[in-house]
């Protein structure tokens, strides 16, 4: 079973049938349940399929936050709590600590999105023709989906997956700045592990709910599952019949919206 340790404080186990593991995991998942619910109410009818129009900065960043939270918090889960109750201890704290933590763990991911944001728009401005599907826009579309395909072989996410899974690797700090520097930390970590896999979301289709799920279910898969190497190589297979299958046969991909059919 995976331990953490603090100077001064017996390891703790990271499961259990406690209080202190049960209601902050509770707690999370029904945040990414709330997120869910309003990412799909808020994205009906929104998907144009690769290059999407993002809108408006500040629209596009709530949404982005928002849909971070509902894919990336229920895997985020057992570390959250495995440090919670390690550093803080006790019911109430390990329950503040675990969304100091989420909140400070969505900070990376938020400044991905604002990245995202000024690559594409920045792109659409220079190039207004450049993302167009029927010239550019298949091909680069297929070609992020290859090269996240590729990451996912390489030593740089090998590291960032082992500190999104190994509780015993967490920093040691303590306290409610501590959770919150954590998160931070920890958020960086997962930006490394799964920032391929959102450029592959953009690739799809950024508004694509169902895209949005299928994303949300590898990143869970490689967090989760006992199995590091098989989640890792199994997604890296589907994402590269996925890239071929975009450029060769994108009207067979499925939840595919092809724009140029808009």
């Amino acid at each position: 079973m995976a331990r953490v340790s603090y100077p001064g404080r017996s390891p703790l186990p990271l499961g259990g049938p406690a209080a202190s593991t049960v209601w902050p995991v509770l707690l999370l998942i029904a945040v990414a349940g709330a997120c869910w619910a309003l990412t799909v109410k808020r994205m009906q009818g929104m998907d144009m399929g690769p290059g999407t129009g993002l809108g408006a900065f500040g629209w596009f960043a709530v949404v982005w936050v928002t849909m971070m939270a509902a894919m990336m918090l229920p895997s985020l889960a057992p570390i959250a709590v495995a440090y919670s109750r390690a550093a803080l201890g006790g019911p109430a704290r390990t329950v503040a600590g675990a969304l100091v933590l989420a909140t400070g763990y969505l900070l990376p991911w938020a400044a991905f999105g604002g990245l995202a944001y000024a690559v594409v728009e920045g792109t659409r401005s220079l190039a207004p023709d450049f993302l167009a599907w029927d010239r550019a826009g298949q091909i680069v579309a297929a070609g992020v989906i290859l090269a996240a395909a590729v990451y996912e072989l390489t030593t740089a996410k090998r590291r960032c997956l082992q500190h999104c899974r190994d509780a015993g690797l967490l920093p040691e700090r303590r306290g409610v700045p501590g959770a919150l520097v954590v998160g931070i930390e920890q958020g960086g970590f997962c930006v490394g592990c799964s920032g391929a896999l959102m450029a592959a979301l953009f690739a799809l289709g950024v508004m694509s709910i169902a895209w949005m799920l299928v994303i949300a279910a590898l990143i869970a898969f490689e967090k989760l599952l006992p199995w590091r190497s098989v989640a890792t190589g199994a997604t890296a297979a589907v994402l590269a019949v996925l890239g071929l299958a975009l450029l060769v046969v994108p009207e067979h991909v499925p939840w595919l919206t092809i724009p140029m059919s808009m």
